[in-house]
Parts: structure tokens; sequence; C-alpha cells
């Protein structure tokens, strides 16, 4: 498989009044082409600040990030505005910033495409392929103001996926969504994923969403911590099994960060006694003042 993202290392420092905020520590990750993949993460983890770089919107003080072959520490800003428009899409969470209030649904879909200079008839017929792909056919003609707000974020994917992106980046898409429509929006990134190709990837504190995936990864403190990959299998009687299984990622130096629900469960905290086995490791809690496990 190709690499679509790739971050290695990756550093983001903020300045402000002569106080250093250090968004992302040494970020690792990597996101094949066509996969699904979301980025979970408690508020302040970092993961805001990974979507800010990988859309091109800010620039990391250190480190590799390239998405579909771009460098993202090299392009000059005439090449950042291309890679916006031509590289990536992009849904915010905000229904309203989405889309142009005095355009109908489809007038919506199709402002990217006149942008670019696309001729009448192609435009036409890439918006009809979209409408009907996300299944917004019965309200193409109406306004944002009278749409849903589920229906609003389909038509923003659509939006966002008008000029054949590689890449489409949803940061909290269903963040201002009730349930039923929560899972319209998500079923419609599942779709663009499917049909399309498109590499999508979805910035979200909703482990609900993030449960819907093959793939999630989990940053806490500007770094990697977990991944969780998800699989269906088929037993001998034909019944689909939904298996997960959970990985914590070791950086270049050793280190790792243990999923938090095991550091509460078994009191971890302070020093810890590692063991060697002979074909994997031990951690303990201990009482660091008695050097014997509590």
């Amino acid at each position: 498989m190709t690499l679509q993202i790739e971050c290695s290392d990756l550093v983001k420092i903020f300045s402000a009044e002569g106080v250093e905020v250090q968004a992302l520590q040494g970020l690792t990750l990597r996101v094949e082409r066509g996969e699904l993949t979301a980025v979970v993460g408690a508020s302040g983890s970092g993961k805001s600040t990974l979507l800010a770089i990988l859309t091109g919107l800010e620039i990391p003080t250190a480190g590799k990030a390239t998405v579909a072959g771009h460098d993202l520490l090299t392009m000059t800003m005439a090449q950042r505005t291309h890679y916006r428009r031509e590289t990536v899409g992009f849904v915010w969470q905000q229904t309203s910033r989405n889309l142009l209030p005095y355009y109908t649904a489809a007038q919506n879909i199709a402002m990217p495409l006149a942008l670019s200079g696309l001729a009448r008839r192609r435009r036409a017929a890439r918006v009809k392929q979209l409408i009907e792909l996300l299944g917004i056919g019965e309200f193409a003609s109406r306004r944002p103001a009278q749409l849903s707000g589920g229906q609003q974020q389909r038509v923003a994917i659509a939006v966002a996926l008008s000029n054949e992106p590689e890449v489409l980046f949803a940061d909290e898409p269903t963040g201002e969504l009730d349930d039923m429509n929560s899972q319209l929006v998500f079923d419609a990134l599942g779709s663009v994923n499917q049909e399309l190709g498109v590499t999508v990837l979805i910035v979200t504190h909703d482990e609900d969403v993030s449960s819907k995936v093959r793939r999630t990864v989990q940053i806490r403190d500007g770094r990697l911590a977990t991944e969780v990959h998800r699989s269906t299998e088929t037993d001998e009687f034909g019944t689909e099994l939904n298996r997960s299984q959970e990985f914590v990622v070791l950086d270049r130096v050793g280190r790792l960060q243990l999923p938090q629900e095991y550091v509460h469960t078994l009191g971890l905290s302070g020093l810890v006694r590692v063991e060697l086995a002979d074909d994997h490791a031990q951690v303990h809690p201990t009482d660091p003042m008695k050097g014997a496990d509590k």
C-alpha cells in the first residue's frame, strides 16, 4: 500500500507574550491510501493542531509531514493555496462555515468547480455524481437555511469532494448533530471512502464515531499514544464477528504511553517496576518507599 499521510517526529510550538506551548511533541503518524481513520483525543491533546498542519493552515516547527507527496514544511504560500484547492478537501464542525448561505446545495457544490475553470458540462456531471452518491437529491435545490444540520454536513462533504481531492479531512463533523444525523453523516463519509477511494481522516473526541472505523488513533499530550484496529471475520457457521485489537505506540527512544484505563485499574503512578520475560515485558505497580509490590 502507498502512504498518503506521513508525519515523523512532528513538533509544533506556539509562542505568545513570551510563553511557549508545545502542542505537538514528536508525533508520528502514517495513513495509507484509501484508509478511513479516526484521530481521537481530549481537548488540548494536539489533534486540532495536527489537523491544521495537515490542511496547510499551520507550518510545523520541526519534523516531517507529507500529504499525497506534498512536503508541508517547504511549500510556498502559493503552493499551499493550490494544495488546499486541489489536493485536500475539508469539512468544518460548524455547519455554517461550510456553505454559502445564498446558494442552493447544488450551487454550493458547483462553486469550486466553476472557480477551477471546469467546463459547464463536466461541472454538471460532477455535481450530479456527488448528489447521487450522498443521497441529497431531494433537497439539492434548497439553501442552507432550509436544511437540517445533518443535511448541511452531507452537502458540505459533497462540496469538499467537488474538485476530486486525494484526501478528505473532517473536523468534528458530527459535533453539532444528534445521534440520527450523526449516523447519516458518518455513513456518507464511509460511502465516499468506499466508492471514490478517497482517504478520509476524521478528527473527533466522540468515542462512538471512532468505534465505527477500522482504525482509531489516540493522541495524548502531543504524541500518538494508542491505536485500535478493528476487523470483521466470518466464522465456520457464517456468523460475522467483530474483533478489535489495541496497540501502544513505542517511540524510537523507547517511550510509550499506557492506556488510561490500565493506569487507573492498576493504580500506576510515579515509579513502576518493569520485568523482562522471555518474549514480553511486564509492568507492575510498586511502592517506591518500600521497594515492593503494592
